[in-house]
């Protein structure tokens, strides 16, 4: 997730958890409104973002195990370009520099992931089994001290210069021993060893952290192709793993560390083609819930979205099955997961518009065609990046009432929102990053005068970085890292100090302050523009330096030998 964990001082926050909707979410109302000049709460926490496995590198260093996206990005075609995320921004090796980076920009908070094959290798806390373990001497066997020291490093240096850490427990990096093992989140016994290694993050970094976030939902490794059944048996586990791991710390670790344990889930928005039209409100509702809802819900309400259960079942039943592909929680599930988030995290970046679509059971018997629906885009939103998203300020804002209405107005934090590009030569003057940012801080900002309970924002993301199945053809960061360059050294883009400026004000005080920003911003990224222009030459004189230099040197040694051999033999 997104949210930051570690403080220094933490303070008793209490949730009241409101499990039903207190009012119905208007899908006819949709007011995209002017730009709102306004400040944010008082306290209100700032941050930006990166992941385990999209920035670490080192994927075979001091001990780390294998994940499950070591093992994916591997294999011949998976990832664009063959590339692999093995040595990434190499942070692992440079975190104290990018926090200083964090530093300069005048960060409230720090969200990162923790590898779980980092801290445990095999996958599990003791050989013995995640069932058997009663005797302390055998416990700490399989922990990679250097993994938990390094994650300790990064802790101590974010607090020491007044950030605070929020930790993401699980960010898609399962170890491939357990897929190999157990085949994954497929397999129930998943929930037990999740749990474990959750408190051994309680045990070892809990008492500096105020929030932990147990899941980041998404999808790609291990590359099964689970259609029909696969999603949905996946989820149920990571919902209740998630439970348990929310149990433990409430029972074992809250009172002593006082902190939050929630989920980041993704989130996009969707928006009737016709708000006049039942049927496209309905889908558009069809979309979020089968999206957000899938996990949110459950953990909320107890169960999943009746929707959910309604039309899967309905699928199934045509499809001739005796059953739901949809899991059913029983009655004592039902009760053990509800309740069990303090605050919800959500990452979202673009919107859809909505409109039914009928399936045929003959057509297709997986997640996209359960909900009956068609996703559609206008063609006047901007898209700079990633070909899935584009620039939809005001849906963040309907998405954020919507979990108002729809959840009793819990405790958010947005732990993912940003946007890329995709281009062959990269410009720092990111005007596009810093109009998307813009307009999205602002419809949040309209949302929490809407009352909607928003305590933090996490940019994503501070660095350029390793994204997915896409390699490094799409960047998100702040900051430009050039991977050609083995010090993989970082450069600022303009929208640095454009969001600097955002946060040093809290907000958007007046529209003459506002509009000045951008012109300030494009000031500074001539300078970095310069400097990147420069690296290739340095990296090339580098490349001189360390092999054109011996290579003729080495040829001017043979060329003597075989002059000297020629002088010789003219004398004999």
């Amino acid at each position: 997730m997104l949210p930051r964990s570690i403080v220094s001082t933490c303070h008793v926050l209490v949730l009241v958890l409101c499990v039903s909707a207190i009012e119905d979410f208007d899908w006819t109302k949709n007011d995209h409104g002017s730009f709102y000049y306004g400040v944010f709460p008082t306290g209100f926490s700032w941050g930006a973002g990166g992941s385990a496995y999209q920035t670490e590198g080192a994927w075979n260093v001091d001990g780390k195990g294998m994940s499950i996206w070591d093992a994916f990005a591997h294999k011949q075609g998976r990832v664009f370009l063959n590339d692999t995320g093995d040595s990434s921004c190499e942070g692992y090796h440079k975190f104290k520099d990018d926090v200083t980076l964090m530093k300069d920009m005048k960060l409230n908070h720090y969200r990162f992931s923790i590898s779980w094959p980092r801290i445990l290798p095999t996958g599990l806390k003791s050989n013995l089994g995640h069932r058997l373990l009663t005797i302390h001497i055998f416990e700490d066997e399989n922990i990679n001290e250097k993994g938990i020291k390094y994650y300790n490093d990064l802790i101590d240096t974010l607090l020491e210069n007044k950030i605070t850490p929020i930790v993401t427990l699980y960010h898609w990096d399962l170890p491939q021993i357990l897929e190999d093992k157990y085949g994954g989140w497929q397999n129930t016994s998943m929930v037990h060893l999740f749990n474990d290694f959750a408190n051994l993050c309680f045990e070892r970094f809990g008492n500096r952290s105020i929030a932990v976030e147990g899941y980041e939902t998404g999808e790609h490794a291990p590359g099964l192709k689970l259609r029909g059944v696969g999603a949905y048996k996946t989820a149920h586990h990571i919902i209740k793993a998630h439970a348990k791991a929310w149990h433990t710390y409430d029972t074992q670790w809250r009172s002593k560390q006082r902190g939050l344990v929630g989920i980041s889930l993704s989130g996009d928005w969707g928006e009737p083609v016709d708000i006049t039209n039942q049927r496209d409100i309905e889908a558009a509702e069809r979309y979020v819930q089968f999206y957000m809802g899938w996990f949110a819900t459950p953990l909320f309400n107890g169960d999943y979205p009746q929707v959910m259960k309604d039309y899967v079942g309905r699928k199934s039943a045509q499809q001739g099955l005796g059953a739901s592909r949809l899991p059913v929680f029983t009655a004592q599930e039902k009760s053990y997961i509800k309740g069990t988030c303090d605050f919800l995290g959500i990452g979202h970046f673009t919107t859809r518009y909505i409109t039914q679509k009928n399936y045929p059971s003959g057509q297709g018997n997986g997640y996209f065609t359960d909900r009956d629906l068609a996703e559609l885009v206008d063609p006047r939103w901007p898209d700079p990046g990633s070909e899935w998203l584009y620039s939809v300020p005001w849906g963040f804002r309907r998405l954020l009432n919507f979990v108002k209405t729809q959840y009793g107005n819990p405790m958010i934090y947005v732990t993912e929102n940003g946007v890329s590009e995709k281009m062959a030569c990269t410009n720092l003057c990111d005007d596009w990053r810093m109009q998307y940012f813009k307009d999205y801080i602002n419809e949040m900002l309209k949302a929490i005068k809407d009352g909607v309970n928003i305590k933090a924002y996490t940019a994503w993301s501070l660095l350029d970085k390793f994204e997915w199945d896409e390699g490094y053809s799409e960047r998100f960061g702040l900051y430009y890292v050039d991977f050609r360059d083995k010090n993989k050294p970082r450069f600022p883009k303009a929208s640095v100090q454009y969001y600097k400026r955002i946060i040093s004000s809290n907000g958007f005080p007046n529209q003459r302050e506002v509009e000045s920003w951008k012109r300030k911003s494009f000031e500074t990224c001539a300078s970095s523009n310069q400097l990147l222009a420069a690296d290739p030459l340095i990296s090339h004189m580098g490349m001189v330096t360390e092999i054109v230099v011996p290579t003729m040197c080495t040829l001017c040694i043979l060329l003597s030998a075989v002059f000297l051999m020629f002088l010789l033999r003219r004398r004999l």
